[in-house]
């Protein structure tokens, strides 16, 4: 990574916001700039500090962090947010995807998953957690049945392998080891996948595997 990631903090826990700036400001090639203790917070800081990614709880007071995201989309589009939540149900999820998220992960996550996280967002791909890929998966099992109409796309026998995986919650690494590719072959067949699919992000890749039955 070339270019220091600089990360902006919202989160209403001081405590959790201090100890997190000092286990990122201690990995190459990330610089914790500011913290934010509510989405009102966030909008003036991001005023005058150069930010290239957020790192946004959902629960704030004044502004939570689902409005305080709509709202950084529309001021700033070429910042990069990545939720970083204790809450893991479908509803939070799809009401931060649909306000422009890049990626979902739960607090409970390692800062090995947090680095690879924060540089897979910053690179312009999704990232979600293996917690979060599952509820999402759960969720569209209850509410959405395999299409018998769907339109027949035709998917090599390696984006099928790639797209399996994905839908089984693995992370790039681990698809790569796994299929003995390197992880930025995996990247490609992700980006692939979601062209060819008309898709946005792994959430609609999960979805699609899911309804064509490619998801025991």
């Amino acid at each position: 990574m070339n270019k220091t990631i600089r990360i902006t903090i919202a989160d209403d826990h001081q405590i959790f916001a201090d100890g997190l700036s000092e286990i990122l400001n201690g990995s190459q090639g990330i610089s914790v700039t500011a913290t934010a203790k509510n989405g009102v917070e966030l909008l003036e800081i991001l005023k005058t500090t150069p930010t290239d990614l957020i790192l946004m709880d959902v629960n704030m007071p004044e502004m939570n962090g689902i409005e305080a995201t709509e709202q950084v989309k529309l001021l700033y589009p070429e910042i990069k947010i990545l939720m970083l939540t204790m809450y893991d149900t479908s509803d939070y999820i799809q009401k931060v995807l649909k306000a422009g998220a890049h990626g979902y992960v739960l607090k409970n996550t390692s800062k090995t998953e947090l680095v690879e996280a924060i540089e897979t967002v910053f690179g312009g791909q999704s990232y979600f957690s293996s917690a979060v890929t599952h509820t999402i998966m759960q969720s569209l099992r209850g509410q959405e049945k395999p299409s018998t109409q769907a339109i027949n796309i035709e998917l090599t026998d390696r984006e099928i392998d790639v797209l399996k995986l994905i839908a089984q919650e693995l992370t790039t690494h681990e698809i790569g080891a796994k299929l003995f590719i390197s992880h930025h072959t995996v990247e490609t067949h992700r980006k692939n996948l979601i062209s060819k699919l008309g898709v946005r992000n792994v959430a609609g890749l999960v979805k699609y595997a899911v309804q064509h039955g490619y998801v025991d």
